[in-house]
């Protein structure tokens, strides 16, 4: 169903894309250093879990909607920069949460609000659905038909590849903070890392574009 020269140049732009940091990176990296290992892989579940959201939209022609009403483009723009706000209000003001962890308490909670967190993120950030419309069509060949179809492959296999470079990020950064995450001192300057990251992400998205 997809051209076989296309796909292997997709693959090779892809995994570029997937290896090179950006903003779902700094938000895992974030949240695995404050919850651990599990809680780094589920917020890059929830990324994925976004992303493919974003790509079905894609491959149905819903992302076309940012072209004819603009303004949804701005709303879900602010939405996203205000929801990454308010994530860092909360990373500023905890003091003793992830301590708390590290000694016993269930940590269930933490990475239940990863997942829902890490796709919110993703789902809020239009910029991911101008990034549909303007890299998977330049793998698409037409002449083959089921361009629909053709979209959901390149999708899914992006967001496989996402996921997969995510959750080993999620999962190192979570390992590394397990092994000294024993002082409060570092555990609170965690949280003003994931709170700085969260804020930058906000103001990053707050002044993005659509071009």
């Amino acid at each position: 169903m997809v051209d076989a020269h296309l796909y292997v140049a997709f693959l090779a732009a892809a995994f570029a894309l997937c290896i090179a940091p950006g903003p779902d990176m700094m938000f895992i990296v974030a949240m695995g250093g404050r919850g651990g290992p599990l809680t780094g892989v589920l917020a890059a579940t929830g990324v994925a879990l976004g992303m493919l959201v974003h790509m079905v939209a894609a491959a149905l022609g819903l992302s076309a909607l940012f072209e004819n009403l603009p303004v949804l483009y701005h709303v879900l723009r602010w939405a996203g920069a205000a929801y990454l706000l308010w994530l860092a209000w909360k990373a500023f003001r905890d003091r003793g949460e992830v301590v708390a962890e590290a000694e016993g308490v269930d940590p269930s909670p933490r990475r239940r609000r990863a997942f829902w967190q890490g796709m919110v993120t993703n789902l809020l950030n239009p910029k991911v659905i101008v990034f549909n419309i303007a890299f998977l069509p330049q793998f698409v060949n037409p002449d083959l038909g089921h361009v629909g179809g053709q979209l959901m492959i390149l999708g899914v296999t992006i967001v496989v590849m996402g996921w997969l470079s995510d959750s080993a990020i999620g999962l190192a950064a979570g390992r590394l903070s397990q092994l000294i995450r024993r002082s409060r001192r570092f555990n609170r300057g965690l949280n003003i890392f994931s709170g700085t990251v969260f804020a930058g992400l906000a103001v990053r998205l707050a002044a993005t574009s659509p071009k």
